[in-house]
């Protein structure tokens, strides 16, 4: 089983996997060799996977080749689905069993589709598929968080290239998400005001650093934008939690994103990106402090990140914390406003 061990310095969460040591094995090859590799996630290579959690296919045959999007256990997960947390001590260190999820969701059955080029009616389902296995995971007392993420490009981590994002929920809150918690509650607590409802204002009574704004969304170049073309999208009017969006907010984000990696890939030449939802942790965990979410549905706004990788993480900001950006974030939202994208 996987492991989780505290780092008492820096209070952060490690995954010890050695499972994993073998995904090479099935994922790698396809990225680094011709494209006559099987691919297990394309139609007719069902048997290549673990059985699916969910689909959507025109049959009622479970693991049949009708799908046209499949959610499956990866086969080689960071943390796994049986048993307790246990967290004990071990000396002066913290360890816990790796329980959690991982799961993939296979978003369409053709192999080299970007999700900018997809119909929005498929990128709706994903996004529906996405606040229904958040939904579903939340009920699971053991699991603090549920992180939904998706790869694009090997620089970004993909090794696999048919289109896909992961599901991955834990045991703990994830350190970054957890300071994210903290400064929200904090600055509610100081003005009983959401922050991300202030940044918005701010972002939106000027405009220099805004990419793009639907009905329901506005998508940002953060401030202090950590990545080169780095950008933010905020549901406009204030929510916790996605897996409770009404149909119609999730219908727009989904041409939301397509909008905005649409112009990443006409203003920066489609980079490898990585998107990742923050959404609510799981007020019904277990173990929680007393008292400590009461203010999360005002304090709280979930959003999505989405972070081209157009430069490496090195030494020094590896070893500071720091990032440097070569891409000041108003010229970044400028050329994104400027692209001409037809989604």
């Amino acid at each position: 089983m996987p492991e989780l061990r505290l780092d008492p310095i820096q209070k952060r969460w490690v995954i010890i996997a050695t499972e994993r040591q073998n995904r090479r094995t099935w994922f790698d090859k396809e990225l680094t060799l011709p494209g006559t590799q099987i691919c297990p996630f394309c139609t007719g290579n069902e048997a290549l996977t673990p059985p699916e959690i969910l689909a959507h296919r025109s049959s009622g045959i479970s693991n049949d080749s009708s799908w046209t999007l499949r959610v499956i256990p990866n086969k080689f997960p960071a943390l796994q689905i049986e048993g307790t947390g246990d967290r004990r001590a071990d000396g002066i260190y913290d360890r816990m069993n790796g329980i959690g999820a991982h799961e993939v969701v296979i978003e369409s059955t053709n192999h080299v589709q970007h999700m900018a080029d997809m119909p929005l009616d498929q990128v709706a389902s994903i996004f529906e598929v996405y606040r229904l296995r958040l939904a579903d995971l939340m009920k699971d007392p053991r699991f603090k968080y549920v992180m939904i993420f998706k790869n694009h490009g090997s620089d970004a981590g993909a090794s696999i290239a048919h289109p896909h994002t992961q599901i991955i929920a834990t045991p703990v809150t994830p350190k970054t998400v957890s300071l994210e918690l903290d400064s929200a509650r904090e600055h509610f607590h100081h003005k009983e005001r959401c922050i991300f409802c202030d940044i918005m204002d701010e972002e939106l009574s000027h405009g220099e650093r805004l990419v793009y704004m639907s009905d329901h969304f506005v998508a940002l170049c953060p401030y202090a934008s950590r990545f080169p073309y780095e950008v933010i999208v905020l549901p406009r009017t204030h929510a916790h939690d996605y897996s409770v969006a009404p149909d119609h907010i999730v219908r727009d984000l989904a041409h939301t994103m397509q909008v905005v990696l649409a112009k990443l890939r006409m203003a920066v030449n489609d980079p490898p990106f990585n998107y990742l939802f923050h959404t609510s942790p799981n007020p019904t965990h277990a173990r929680r402090r007393a008292n400590y979410w009461d203010t999360l549905a005002f304090d709280w706004h979930w959003h999505v990140e989405v972070l081209p990788r157009l430069t490496k993480t090195a030494g020094f900001e590896w070893g500071s914390g720091f990032y440097i950006n070569p891409t000041p974030p108003e010229l970044a939202a400028d050329n994104l406003r400027r692209a001409k994208v037809n989604v």
